[in-house]
């Protein structure tokens, strides 16, 4: 069974979301991170795949962690120093040399259900070595491996419109078998939650005890 690894930042004001700042104030966008990770914290664990890891920037002593913890038994990580591939291809080796495979999503991704998380560990269990979730951005919201590849992380411009085709054109040269998803986005900007309010994702969010 498939482990969740779930990306986070600390909700700091100024730190988190800070495109929407213009639009929602430091602390405003801050509050919407927090929400947009109770969303997806409540989601990777109601699937019921397996186990629900967060793994904490700029380390895990944040209270808000501590409370995600409690509510939904997640274990915290700590997310190790370097880009942003460096710490996923750490915390994806972490999982997969005890032999677990597994998805790893950042948690603000708006698009993903349980369902899309259900497909992707069905891809892995179905014999592919590897399943991306596409973003409209040109990034990805999800990726899931079977085994450790460094390799798939190193030299890729993050936070750039290329990160999808680079990620594409390395799985092929390493001759890697993958399947994909279909194309999901985040909330990064205006126009992003401008749409996110139209769907109304927000009623699906958990109790606001927790933020």
């Amino acid at each position: 069974m498939p482990r969740l690894l779930v990306f986070a930042k600390a909700p700091v004001p100024g730190r988190v979301k800070t495109r929407l700042a213009g639009v929602l104030g430091t602390r405003g966008a801050a509050r919407l991170y927090r929400v947009l990770l109770l969303r997806t914290l409540a989601m990777a664990t109601a699937t019921a795949l397996g186990p629900v890891e967060l793994w904490c920037a700029p380390d895990s002593r944040h209270g808000f962690f501590s409370a995600c913890r409690r509510a939904y038994g997640v274990r915290l990580c700590r997310q190790r120093s370097g880009d942003l591939g460096a710490r996923m291809a750490h915390a994806l080796r972490r999982t997969l040399i005890a032999g677990d495979s597994a998805l790893l999503i950042g948690g603000d991704c708006v698009s993903l259900s349980e369902a899309e998380l259900r497909a992707a560990a069905a891809h892995l269990a179905g014999g592919a070595d590897a399943v991306l979730g596409p973003a409209a951005d040109g990034g990805y919201v999800l990726i899931g491996l079977r085994r450790p590849c460094r390799r798939l992380f190193v030299g890729i411009a993050w936070g750039t419109p290329q990160v999808l085709a680079a990620t594409r054109r390395r799985l092929h040269r390493l001759g890697v078998n993958w399947s994909e998803l279909a194309p999901g986005w985040d909330l990064d900007t205006p126009a992003d939650l401008r749409r996110w309010r139209r769907l109304q994702v927000d009623s699906a969010s958990p109790k606001a005890s927790v933020v």
